[in-house]
């Protein structure tokens, strides 16, 4: 039994698609198909139906699947444990985290840390989908909002505010709303499909409205050039929206209102001990993000 059959075979079950996991791996579709083949071979079992459509873990995948897992996480524990040995961060660093995070905010970070730890290969894994850790090759994730219950270690790294914005040619057009109520006859462009919540307190008392999005975008980067282009109203992240209001860009609407915050996690897990690349990271992440907390 290869543990390289064993990760392929961990990243299938993950994302139910060998040519997901392929791409996720870094690997031709038939070298993961191979993989999976040749543990199955040696196991004796079928472990998934594959259809043209569709993968399904047979019940020996099911029961096999908690132990594959399970020795995948003793093996990156037992080179953590050797990484701290040579006291040089050092090894390829996987990072799971969110589009938005990861331009915005990690990204320019990299050179700084790549120029400070030069033996440590860092891999970012941008993606917006949910992911079980201990299915994952990733040594780190990070994560935005809310966080589920778990054995995973978070440390927080950055409280963002959420800014409502518009560009001033978009102001000038349709006028500038002075409560919450005016949006109703505003282009509200939303994060997801789903009604958001609008605050003010313009008055001294706040208001608080719900409305549907004209337009649903799933990503705030992406939210980002449709406001500067005058499309409407939405919701940006401090971090993406204070140099565009610094430079008269975009306008931010009732700046006194009850803020909306979320938080930015670093998440690793807790029976793992943590290891001087991930250790590193965090901490350059955390120096990074310094100025921008409130």
């Amino acid at each position: 039994m290869q543990l390289s059959d064993l990760r392929a075979f961990a990243r299938i079950t993950d994302l139910m698609s060998v040519s997901a996991a392929a791409r996720a791996l870094g690997l031709p579709k038939s070298a993961v198909s191979r993989a999976l083949a040749r543990l199955e071979r040696d196991l004796g079992v079928v472990l998934m139906e594959r259809s043209t459509r569709h993968l399904r873990l047979t019940d020996a995948g099911t029961l096999f699947r908690p132990h594959a897992l399970r020795i995948l996480a003793d093996v990156d524990e037992a080179g953590t444990a050797l990484e701290g040995l040579g006291g040089v961060p050092a090894g390829t660093l996987r990072v799971s985290l969110p589009f938005t995070v990861a331009t915005a905010l990690v990204a320019p970070m990299l050179p700084g840390f790549m120029t400070a730890y030069p033996q440590v290969r860092v891999i970012l894994a941008v993606e917006n989908r949910f992911v079980d850790m201990p299915a994952e090759t990733a040594d780190l994730l990070i994560r935005v909002g809310p966080l589920v219950d778990s054995d995973l270690i978070a440390r927080r790294l950055l409280v963002s505010e959420a800014w409502l914005c518009a560009s001033p040619d978009y102001l000038a057009a349709r006028g500038t709303p002075s409560h919450a109520s005016d949006l109703t006859n505003h282009t509200l462009i939303g994060y997801g499909d789903r009604v958001m919540a609008y605050h003010d307190d313009a008055t001294g008392e706040a208001r608080r409205i719900e409305l549907p999005p004209t337009v649903a975008i799933s990503d705030s980067a992406a939210l980002l050039p449709v406001v500067l282009g005058g499309a409407g109203i939405a919701y940006l992240p401090d971090f993406l929206a204070r140099p565009y209001v610094s430079n008269d860009q975009l306008v931010r609407l009732w700046p006194a209102a009850e803020a909306i915050e979320t938080v930015i996690h670093a998440i690793y897990p807790s029976h793992r001990s943590l290891s001087a690349k991930v250790r590193v990271f965090i901490d350059a992440l955390v120096a990074s993000f310094d100025g921008l907390h409130r």
